[in-house]
C-alpha cells in the first residue's frame, strides 16, 4: 500500500499534510531549572546524551524561512517547547518574535512558567506569541512541590495571574493555557485545578495523560507494555503530523525523544521540505502501517503508541489551537 495514496483511516488527509509538516516542534535547549517527577530530564542531565545545548539562532531562522515558503496551507502551527525550559535560552525570545513576524503560522510557547517575571512577561506579549502554556501539575503547593522539584506554586501561580491581567489590560490576542499532567500523587486535585483557573480566567486547561517518554521512564513504560499485551497496535501519528529539531540542531522524528534515537539528518546538511518527502519517511510511515519495526526498533520499542491521537479518534491539542486560531 502506498503512504502518498493511503485510503485507510490512517494516513494524509485534513490537517495532516504530504507537502509539510502540520506542527514544527523547536525543542531549542536541553537545559532546565526543575527536575519534575514525569520527566526523563533528571536522568537525561547525567547522561552522556546531554551537553547543556543550546539551538543555534541561524537555524531557527532557517525553519521560519522554510515555513514561510513551504508551509502555506500545511503548517498549522510551530510550537516551542523544549527537553529543557525554552525560557532560558538566551536569545528565546528573539526566535519566538522572528517566528510570530515572520513565518505567516501561529506560534506557540510551552512553559514552567517559574521564571516568567515582569520583564519577561513583557517581552513575551511584545514578541506577539499567540499562545502561551504554562505546565503546573497541581493545584496544592505540597503537591507541587513533590512533582516540580525546585519550583514553587506561589511564584508560579503569580506569574500567570499577572499574564492573564496583563493580557486582558493590553487587549492582547494572546491566548492563555495551563496544564497538568495527571498522576498517581495529583488526581484528586483535577477539578480544583480546573475550577480555580477557569475562575481566573484561563482560556484553556489541558489534562494531559502520563506517558512514558518513549520508554525513557522505565517502570511506567514496564506497565504500558504489560497492559497492551493483548491489543492491536495502531500507527503512532506524529510520522504524519510532526518534526523536530532539537538543540543539536537535527531533524528528528519524535518530540518524546531523550536519547537522540529519531534523529534523521543534521538540520545544517538538509531541509525540512526535503526530509518530510524523504525516502526515509516514507518507509517510516510504512513500518508504522505495516506493524513492523526491524528497522525502526526506536518505535518499535516505544510502548506511548496509544497515547497518539488521530484527527478521527477525538479532540486534541492541535484541535484546540484551530479553535484559538478562528
Amino acid at each position: 500500500m502506498s503512504v502518498e495514496n493511503l485510503n485507510t483511516e490512517y494516513g494524509f488527509g485534513g490537517r495532516l499534510s504530504s507537502v509539510f509538516p502540520s506542527q514544527i516542534l523547536m525543542d531549542i535547549t536541553e537545559v532546565c531549572n526543575l527536575a519534575c517527577v514525569h520527566c526523563p530530564h533528571p536522568s537525561f542531565k547525567n547522561s552522556a546524551h546531554y551537553a547543556g545545548r543550546f539551538l543555534d539562532v541561524e537555524l531557527n531562522e532557517k525553519m521560519i524561512d522554510e515555513v514561510k515558503h513551504y508551509g502555506k496551507g500545511s503548517t498549522q502551527y510551530i510550537r516551542y517547547a523544549s527537553n529543557g525550559e525554552p525560557l532560558v535560552h538566551p536569545q528565546g525570545y528573539d526566535m519566538i518574535e522572528s517566528a510570530v513576524k515572520h513565518s505567516g503560522v501561529y506560534v506557540t510557547l510551552t512553559t514552567n512558567g517559574t521564571i516568567m517575571n515582569e520583564k519577561r512577561t513583557q517581552r513575551l506579549l511584545d514578541a506577539g506569541v499567540h499562545m502561551i502554556d504554562i505546565s503546573i501539575d497541581a493545584y496544592r503547593e505540597e503537591t507541587y512541590k513533590a512533582i516540580r522539584v525546585n519550583g514553587d506554586l506561589n511564584v508560579t501561580r503569580d506569574n500567570v495571574l499577572r499574564l492573564l491581567k496583563w493580557v486582558k489590560e493590553s487587549k492582547s490576542q494572546t491566548k492563555v493555557v495551563v496544564s497538568f499532567v495527571e498522576q498517581p500523587n495529583n488526581a484528586d486535585e483535577v477539578s480544583d485545578f480546573e475550577k480555580f483557573w477557569y475562575d481566573a480566567g484561563i482560556d484553556r486547561v489541558v489534562i494531559r495523560r502520563m506517558h512514558s517518554c518513549s520508554g525513557a521512564l522505565g517502570e511506567l513504560a514496564t506497565q504500558r507494555r504489560e497492559i497492551q499485551l493483548d491489543k492491536p497496535r495502531k500507527p503512532c501519528l506524529y510520522p504524519w503530523e510532526r518534526i523536530v529539531v532539537n538543540a543539536k540542531g537535527e531533524l528528528a522524528f519524535c518530540p518524546s525523544d531523550w536519547v537522540h534515537g529519531s534523529t534523521i539528518q543534521d538540520y545544517r546538511d538538509t531541509s525540512i521540505n526535503e526530509v518530510w518527502q524523504s525516502d526515509f519517511y516514507k518507509a517510516l510511515r510504512q513500518a508504522h502501517l505495516n506493524n513492523e519495526y526491524s528497522r525502526h526498533s526506536f518505535c518499535g520499542n516505544c510502548p506511548d503508541w496509544a497515547s497518539t491521537r488521530w484527527p478521527h479518534e477525538g479532540l486534541s491539542y492541535a484541535d484546540m489551537i484551530t479553535e484559538f486560531q478562528s
